[in-house]
């Protein structure tokens, strides 16, 4: 019975992914809009159900329906029509997040549903700022190249982690440690026992015999005079998607910035403002860089900070209407996220 409902959850997958993939259909933005509200509402309702007082089988198959339910209505190539053209939108970070999501224990869902539900909200967001922009463009060609770029933004995937090379390591080990013994048959519960301690006394001999003798082969140089300890070369950092050298700073950056805003380039000069801001905020040791994240994770990771929260949201909010919105930068815009840049910096 329990390999029929495996069998069942896998065919439905593959016919939800099937008609996802072939869904050639334009929907209207105001469509594409209901689908990220009504797939939000989904999601809220898996944490939301009582979850609790379920068992393990009837709570899979249901995280398994509102799973699919989300593929349907934001399938892997979504046309979207708007402005009389149609424009390709690729949900693959969705279905990617929502396959690690059935993947993960209890303990790690809360957090891939929270991840999720931002990363629609803030779609959702944006695509609200075009439907009231629309009427105000004067330029249409370029209000459609900046939506197509919204709807392709490669900063809404995001890449699994993988495991440490220390992590690997031990991994290796104790597949080599188990293989020494070989395949053991079934013994009685006193010589299970006996074995257990057994192996747990030779782990703990094997880590003091390591420990001894990296000490000694070490002692020599911690007894002589200690050299100079080169600094470990810093490889390149990608922050938010843009790639910095490791000698470069946040008054390099910020002198780019300001260059960009000489051009006229007033929207490239914000977002390369806002990258300086992170870089000093992670020399700081206040947030920590890293190339999977987003803006928001990086405002989340300073919601202990009042005062600094206040202040990078509202920067956080400038940088997104212009860089991902379809909002006109000009050169007010640039004075006011400069002057407020130099606030935080100075704080």
């Amino acid at each position: 019975m329990q390999v029929n409902v495996r069998l069942i959850r896998t065919l439905s997958t593959v016919l939800i992914i099937l008609v996802c993939c072939f869904t050639i259909k334009a929907i209207p933005i105001n469509g594409y809009k209901e689908n990220i509200q009504r797939a939000v509402n989904v999601l809220d309702g898996i944490s939301t159900s009582g979850s609790e007082y379920e068992d393990p089988e009837t709570l899979e198959s249901r995280v398994h329906s509102a799973l699919n339910s989300v593929r349907t209505l934001l399938p892997l190539r979504l046309n979207v029509e708007w402005g009389g053209k149609q424009y390709i939108v690729d949900n693959t970070w969705l279905h990617q997040l929502l396959g690690d999501y059935e993947k993960a224990s209890n303990a790690d869902r809360p957090n891939l549903e929270q991840r999720i539900r931002e990363r629609l909200v803030a779609v959702d967001e944006r695509l609200a700022e075009i439907e009231r922009g629309s009427g105000r463009q004067n330029d249409k060609a370029e209000a459609h190249k900046r939506l197509q770029e919204i709807l392709a933004r490669s900063e809404y995937s995001q890449k699994p982690e993988e495991p440490s090379a220390l992590s690997r390591l031990w991994a290796r080990f104790v597949r080599w440690l188990a293989s020494l013994f070989g395949r053991q048959r079934a013994a009685e519960p006193s010589t299970a026992i006996a074995i257990s301690k057994a192996a747990q006394v030779f782990v703990v001999l094997l880590a003091l015999a390591v420990i001894v003798y990296v000490f000694r082969l070490f002692l020599p140089q911690i007894r002589g005079l200690r050299p100079a300890r080169k600094k470990k070369k810093q490889g390149p950092r990608i922050v938010l998607g843009e790639r910095l050298e490791p000698e470069q700073t946040a008054v390099d950056l910020l002198s780019e910035a300001e260059a960009l805003a000489r051009k006229g380039e007033m929207r490239a000069a914000i977002r390369k403002a806002y990258i300086a801001l992170l870089v000093e905020l992670g020399d700081r040791q206040i947030i920590s860089l890293a190339q999977h994240k987003t803006n928001r994770d990086y405002l989340r990771a300073m919601s202990e900070l009042a005062s600094l929260h206040e202040r990078m949201l509202v920067l956080t909010d400038t940088f997104e209407r212009h860089w991902y919105g379809l909002a006109q930068a000009t050169d007010k815009d640039w004075t006011n996220f400069r002057a407020r840049s130099r606030e935080v910096l100075q704080g």
